[in-house]
């Protein structure tokens, strides 16, 4: 039996904010539904050229007191980057926290605006450990 990976679906609270997120680590819109019979918004966000890999924000326009607080019931999504450095300092320079810091040249952890745990993997063999992430302590959860 073959089977083919479609998509990693999140719930997320606030739509805007979750897709400038995923924006700040190179991912843009490829789909979009709008269901007004059922309220709802399905955005599919994917890495330019790799469209086999989207991760589908759902969104309740009407709330959604489902989602849990720690958002933990799904595990995480992982991506890879060029470079580990610059990622995350992009990110920050941008407000968000970094989690766990890639101390190790290979590996951070982040979370969206709705708390979903972004794993970002260095491509390629690890970088040389660098400041002032050789040295920063994680903050939260990952």
């Amino acid at each position: 039996m073959e089977v083919r990976y479609l998509h990693t679906m999140v719930r997320v609270l606030d739509l805007d904010a979750t897709m400038r997120f995923f924006g700040l680590l190179g991912l843009r819109e490829i789909r979009r539904i709008d269901n007004d019979k059922g309220r709802f918004s399905l955005v599919f966000m994917a890495a330019p050229g790799d469209e086999s890999a989207p991760v589908e924000l759902t969104h309740n326009w009407d709330g959604d007191e489902a989602l849990p607080s720690d958002s933990r019931h799904f595990g995480h999504l992982a991506y890879e980057v060029e470079d580990i450095y610059a990622m995350c300092q992009h990110l920050q320079d941008n407000g968000v926290t970094i989690n766990r810091p890639p101390g190790d040249g290979h590996m951070a952890f982040v979370r969206s605006p709705d708390n979903v745990s972004v794993e970002l993997l260095q491509k390629g063999e690890r970088l040389p450990p660098q400041e002032p992430w050789a040295s920063m302590e994680n903050t939260g959860h990952w």
